[in-house]
């Protein structure tokens, strides 16, 4: 695997990541933070934009982590990347949405 595959591993595990909240706060009819609120990404969008923005994240996760070299489940120089991406964004994405959701100080919530 070479240099440039990791690093589409790496951001298809953030697009990866970021589809989950998106596509589940859109499927149960719910408003969420996204990019296309105002102000952005602090602003709610509504459920269908959020199924759209969650689905469009699923896409491009595919294209990187699928489409671009070999990408092997059972290699740990395709997952750590993808791995690494992920984490990283999620413990952001928890710092971020954890203020306006109440879960960066539970006591406060």
């Amino acid at each position: 695997m070479n240099v440039l595959h990791g690093v589409s591993y790496f951001f298809g595990g953030m697009f990866l990541v970021n589809m989950v909240p998106h596509f589940v706060a859109g499927m149960m009819g719910e408003p969420f933070q996204t990019p296309f609120a105002k102000p952005p990404g602090e602003g709610l969008s509504s459920s269908t934009v959020n199924v759209v923005w969650g689905f469009a994240n699923g896409v491009i996760a595919y294209l990187l982590l699928v489409c671009v070299g070999r990408f092997e489940v059972r290699s740990l120089a395709c997952v750590l990347p993808a791995a690494a991406g992920a984490l990283l964004l999620a413990v952001q994405m928890s710092r971020h949405f954890g203020r306006f959701h109440g879960g960066n100080d539970p006591e406060q919530a």
